[in-house]
């Protein structure tokens, strides 16, 4: 008997592997949560499977979601990161994400680290929903609109309340596996 799972995940074996073993599961350690904020933020206007195919592509060109190194771009990276056929080639998201380590990186010393900063928006504790079906579940909520809202004061790129929702559901800060998933 095969496991019921969450009316989104399909038959890929990528998308299989990432609702069993990844989504919705809570994250604290900070190189995670910047994997996954470097991943959301190229992911705007695409769907999660096209990023989750070229994730060991993404790992290899931003030197292993390493938060100082990827601070440390130079326009000669940028250009590198252009040109490879592994990632999603946006101008504008690359410069962001290095923008955006530069940022976490800030954020990580005035609040010890990343997670304790975001986490803080749900009391540390993960949001679980009890929806019936997919067709119930968010794009967005207050929180989200918050947290986007809160980041982009601070500077950061690519990050509305969409993205933060997805962020929030892919580290586990909400769980909202329908009722009838397994990983409920």
């Amino acid at each position: 008997m095969e496991n019921t799972r969450c009316a989104w995940v399909g038959k890929d074996q990528i998308y299989i592997d990432y609702h069993d073993n990844e989504w919705g599961k809570p994250v604290y350690d900070d190189k995670i949560l910047f994997e996954f904020l470097v991943l959301e933020s190229f992911q705007a206007g695409l769907s999660w499977i096209t990023i989750l195919k070229k994730r060991e592509n993404f790992r290899k060109a931003f030197a292993n979601f390493d938060v100082e190194k990827i601070a440390n771009f130079t326009e000669d990276d940028v250009e590198k990161l252009v040109l490879d056929e592994g990632i999603i080639r946006h101008r504008g998201k690359i410069n962001a994400a290095i923008n955006n380590a530069k940022l976490f990186i800030e954020l990580q010393k005035e609040h010890e680290s990343f997670s304790n900063f975001i986490w803080k928006y749900v009391n540390h504790q993960p949001i679980v929903n009890n929806w019936n079906s997919i067709k119930e579940v968010p794009a967005t909520t207050e929180i989200s609109d918050q947290i986007a809202k809160d980041l982009k004061k601070i500077g950061f790129k690519f990050f509305g309340s969409t993205t933060i929702y997805a962020h929030m559901q892919a580290t586990g800060m909400v769980n909202d596996h329908t009722k009838d998933c397994f990983c409920k």
